[in-house]
């Protein structure tokens, strides 16, 4: 199983909320035996969306390789505005460029949903990222993560307990399924 997690967030520092759940989810996945892939908006040099130029761009068309080839994927973003960033909907968009594909945009993809915010409204960006990837029809989780980012890590500065629960519940549905209930 290969699996992608997609950080759309604008920050590159290596202390920042999304380069530590990207290595977090990284390394829980590689755990499980996962082929992990990542893709950074913020260093996938993607320009604006524009169908009317009269070739892809090269990262365009690696990027649209990369989501196509995974089996499962993780989106990760903060909250913008009340929806996820900018620049990650902007990449979104350019998955237009598998429409006559035989398998158009995301067809079949399973994607596990990640917001964080600095208050309680981080459902709003994964309420805005399930729209897009129902959109690419692609199948969501039916738990997502929303984070208040001031409880995200503990004392020790690791990911807290409950927010740990959470992901292995989460990422037990993204790589195997529902479990068998009795």
């Amino acid at each position: 199983m290969k699996a992608l997690i997609f950080n759309g967030a604008l920050d590159r520092r290596e202390n920042a909320t999304s380069e530590r759940l990207t290595r977090y989810l990284q390394a829980k996945l590689e755990k499980l035996g996962i082929t992990v892939d990542t893709f950074r908006v913020v260093d996938s040099g993607i320009p604006l969306f524009d169908m009317s130029l009269n070739k892809v761009p090269n990262a365009v068309e690696r990027m649209n390789i990369v989501f196509r080839d995974a089996d499962v994927h993780i989106w990760l973003s903060p909250l913008y505005h009340g929806s996820m960033t900018g620049v990650m909907k902007n990449c979104l968009d350019w998955m237009e460029c598998s429409a006559r594909l035989p398998q158009a945009y995301l067809t079949g993809k399973i994607v596990g949903l990640v917001c964080w915010a600095d208050g309680v409204q981080a459902m709003q960006g994964i309420n805005g990222m399930e729209a897009v990837a129902k959109a690419l029809r692609a199948w969501t989780l039916p738990l997502h993560v929303p984070i208040q980012r001031k409880d995200l890590f503990d004392e020790n500065d690791e990911v807290d307990l409950k927010y740990d629960q959470r992901f292995d519940l989460f990422l037990q549905l993204l790589t195997k399924g529902l479990p068998a209930f009795k």
